[in-house]
């Protein structure tokens, strides 16, 4: 059997046998000629075939009968079905796809496909029910490619400062943050839980010495949301480093990644999604806008808009109000909204040296959404566990997570980010449902 060319790199190849696999986009059945679309991972490609039919070549004809049965089978091609062929590639600059064609030698249907029950305008309900058929787009194929691109600069950046990559447990004894929005689930005779975040776990590497470390894994929270932006089970971006002064050193490496992994997203497939999402990919500048939260509730009221509890976080509406502000104003897509008060957030942030009710933390908002939350951890044992009485926190329940305080930790900080967010606001999309590879919430566990 010979060796299967990708479609991506024909172009590169000179006129010549070759043998290509795939799945049929479309067939054009004509009397004299038929044309073939192919599709693999990598592009498309047209295969010609010139037609004989019954009666068009005297039998007994050398290569008649195969002729005739290449002919048949073509015509009898669904769209999906997976074939391998091999011809003679051709480069001619008026082939619209590409500027090249396989004309066919011979032709194998791998696996036969029935009529497809999606289309491009079907429902998002409808396509993630057949979410396999919907990945076979192009369009669709190209947020998974970007995703991987982005990752690779991600990782590259992590690995140039030294940083470890680590793979945390998703069963835990007990809850990684709170015990709301938590999905219990049984163990031998007891109960676990599945991780939230791995904040624990990232934080126990720094006492281990470990300094900067990250994870790309899976998250979970059981949030009935019905929203375009949560899930129940989602990828989790997370980093933590040690020996920071302040969340401010957190926010230089998250500016870094940011820029890092959208230049090589624009360098790379810029092109290709000007092509199928219709934008351009805005790398964006050093440092990002950085507000204190309650200047930006401030600036938001100040704009027509006042979010409705005033001792809580911003909401929906808020973070698009002060996108906007900052579009306007600095013309970047990100915005830091810093000094977060303590009653809103999880014990284990630091909280300012000079206002215990305000924290070093904050939120990274992306073209309107929240799209990650770091902060510096409180690394002080005494101060760790009064702030955990504070939010009517048993310090015993905590006991394995205070242990690693109790034995020596540098002063350290990190955040989390939501992968499928960042993606959605990356290319333009309305929902994290269409740059999650299978989706799950509330009412969807298949496919």
């Amino acid at each position: 059997m010979s060796e299967r060319t990708r479609v991506s790199q024909l172009s590169s190849l000179p006129d010549g046998p070759v043998t290509v696999a795939g799945w049929v986009d479309t067939v054009r059945d004509q009397k004299k000629v038929q044309f073939v679309i192919l599709r693999d991972e990598s592009g498309a490609v047209q295969l010609v075939n010139p037609a004989v039919r019954e009666g068009d070549a005297p039998d007994g004809v050398v290569g008649s009968d195969t002729a005739r049965a290449r002919t048949d089978a073509i015509s009898a091609l669904s769209s999906g079905s997976f074939i391998r062929v091999t011809g003679e590639l051709k480069h001619d600059e008026r082939v619209k796809l590409g500027g090249l064609e396989v004309k066919l030698a011979s032709l194998e249907v791998v696996s036969s496909a029935r009529e497809t029950p999606i289309a491009v305008d079907s429902s998002s309900d409808k396509r993630l029910d057949w979410r396999f058929l919907d990945l076979r787009h192009p369009r669709q194929q190209l947020i998974f490619q970007v995703q991987t691109t982005l990752l690779q600069a991600w990782r590259q950046v992590w690995i140039d400062h030294g940083f470890i990559e680590l793979q945390t447990p998703k069963l835990m004894a007990s809850p990684s943050e709170s015990r709301a929005e938590l999905f219990e689930v049984g163990y031998f005779d007891s109960t676990a839980y599945l991780a939230q975040s791995p904040q624990f776990f990232k934080q126990m590497a720094q006492a281990a010495g470990f300094g900067g470390v990250f994870e790309v894994g899976p998250a979970f929270r059981a949030d009935p949301s019905f929203t375009s932006r949560h899930a129940t089970e989602f990828t989790s971006v997370d980093m933590e480093m040690s020996w920071v002064d302040s969340h401010e050193t957190v926010m230089r490496v998250h500016e870094e990644l940011l820029v890092a992994g959208f230049a090589a997203v624009a360098q790379k497939h810029g092109d290709a999604i000007r092509a199928h999402f219709g934008l351009d990919v805005r790398v964006p500048t050093t440092p990002f806008p950085r507000i204190p939260l309650a200047e930006a509730k401030k600036i938001v009221a100040e704009r027509g808009y006042t979010v409705p509890r005033a001792d809580a976080d911003t909401d929906p509406e808020g973070e698009r109000r002060i996108s906007a502000y900052v579009r306007e104003t600095y013309d970047h897509d990100f915005v830091f909204l810093t000094d977060y008060a303590s009653s809103i957030r999880p014990f284990y942030h630091m909280r300012h040296r000079d206002d215990p009710e305000l924290t070093n933390s904050y939120d990274l908002i992306f073209n309107g959404v929240e799209i990650a939350t770091g902060a510096q951890r409180e690394h002080r044992i005494d101060v760790l566990e009064a702030q955990a009485r504070d939010k009517g926190l048993d310090p015993a329940e905590l006991d394995f997570y205070l242990d690693f305080f109790r034995y020596g930790v540098p002063p350290h900080g990190g955040f989390g980010m939501g992968l499928a967010r960042v993606l959605m606001l990356l290319l333009g999309e309305s929902s994290i449902r269409e740059t999650t590879y299978l989706f799950r919430g509330p009412t969807r566990l298949l496919p």
